[in-house]
């Protein structure tokens, strides 16, 4: 599905630090940003690179390569995610940090942006050598950390388990417990109800939105999901039940389509027991390209970076684009999508919905009073339609599409506080 980078234009296009500091110099140069501000703003905070000796079952010692960047602390304490991947690369950490200090922004939550990453194979350790793989890590950025400082979350390969671990490791060196050190935990250990479906719900209350400026009812809706993860899925489960006719699911081994709409909790049963959507007997098996490019209202990328590029965007055949996933349409491939007329629902507006439940639980650690499910939902509902309101008023007033919006609210709110509290000398 992603591009491969076969030349350096591709390469720089593939490249999600260089995309994201295209996408902040329009919304710089469009608001005519202060020059001063616009160096502190285009810099990270801190950067960390941790080197991580872990014992292995096996008896070998191996060293690992974890990242923490924290992008922007303006707003409040760094927040995001941690991910381990054997392609976790330093510039791929900067760009997600700073993608959460605007996704923070436009959400109008008091956090800047932070993200984290260590380089390894999470699916050939065993438990006991991600726990220590884990622990560890904390341990050597455990200074940087904290409710006050920096929130870490779960992304990829990581879940709500290895942030049970990382509140504990952080709790034995605090020699209290502290809840509120991490987001995405289990329950009983101070998570949030509502948090596993937030950004997958966020993505159906923002496409809903969008929705409506178009005049189309949700059951009259088709649908393409790529990705069917923790955001695919569980976007494609609550659309489901709002009405809306998923007619294709697109997957790293395979894509699943019905012109009548799929039986969303039948095919995550199949992938439940078979561990692939591949020959589900409730849909067609049809090529992934093809089905990225099939006609639909709304198509939602919903799994990793550069899905869409100057090479696959003049494909796509869809009026909302709603970016599930983080980056997952690259610079260039922003004028197609414009000169096409695909409404765009940017990444940055699109998946907060998780970095919103996310504050939610943050804050419910700090009262030690838990809300219902409902409550959550329903503020989190307020938080996505304000911002889908923000970003297209913005959009409306400066005369363009809702990416360069988005971008250039979230710098004014950032630039905004920063010029408020002042440099310190």
């Amino acid at each position: 599905m992603t591009a491969v980078a076969q030349n350096p234009a591709m390469e720089r296009e593939l490249n999600p630090w260089l995309a994201a500091e295209t996408r902040f110099d329009d919304a710089a140069d469009r608001l005519s940003l202060d020059e001063g501000i616009r160096k502190v703003l285009r810099s990270p905070s801190r950067e960390i690179t941790v080197y991580i000796p872990v014992l292995l079952d096996d008896g070998r010692i191996e060293v690992f390569t974890g990242y923490r960047v924290q992008h922007s602390i303006a707003r409040g304490p760094a927040k995001g995610g941690i991910r381990y991947a054997p392609d976790v690369t330093i510039e791929e950490v900067r760009a997600l940090a700073s993608w959460m200090t605007w996704k923070c922004a436009v959400a109008n939550i008091p956090y800047g942006g932070g993200k984290g990453g260590v380089i390894c194979n999470p699916t050939i350790l065993s438990m006991g050598e991600l726990e220590r793989l884990t622990r560890r890590y904390t341990a050597e950025i455990i200074e940087f950390i904290g409710p006050e400082k920096d929130i870490p979350a779960p992304d990829m390969n990581t879940n709500e388990q290895v942030m049970a671990w990382m509140m504990d490791t952080y709790s034995m060196h605090m020699r209290q417990t502290t809840t509120g050190v991490v987001t995405g935990k289990p329950l009983d250990l101070g998570g949030s109800r509502g948090r596993p479906e937030a950004t997958g719900r966020g993505c159906m209350i923002v496409t809903l939105e969008a929705l409506k400026r178009f005049g189309i009812k949700p059951e009259d809706a088709t649908v393409v999901i790529q990705g069917f993860g923790n955001v695919g899925g569980m976007a494609a489960r609550l659309m489901a039940r709002r009405g809306f006719n998923i007619v294709s699911i697109i997957e790293y081994d395979g894509a699943v389509y019905d012109a009548n709409g799929l039986d969303i909790e039948a095919l995550m049963t199949h992938r439940k027991e078979t561990g692939s959507i591949v020959d589900f007997a409730g849909g067609e098996m049809i090529d992934r390209d093809e089905a990225l490019a099939q006609k639909c209202d709304v198509l939602i990328p919903a799994a990793k970076e550069n899905v869409i590029t100057s090479l696959t965007a003049p494909k796509l055949k869809c009026r909302i684009l709603t970016e599930g996933a983080n980056g997952p349409t690259t610079a260039p491939a922003d004028d197609i999508l414009q000169d096409k007329g695909i409404f765009v629902i940017p990444d940055i507006l699109a998946n907060a919905g998780g970095v919103t439940v996310s504050y939610f639980e943050w804050v419910q650690d700090r009262q030690g009073f838990f809300w219902n499910e409902d409550l959550v939902n329903q503020r989190l509902e307020e938080i996505m339609v304000n911002g889908f309101r923000d970003v297209t008023a913005y959009g409306d007033k400066h005369k363009t599409n809702n990416r360069a919006a988005a971008y250039m609210l979230a710098l004014d709110r950032v630039a905004f506080a920063i010029k408020l509290r002042g440099l310190y000398a």
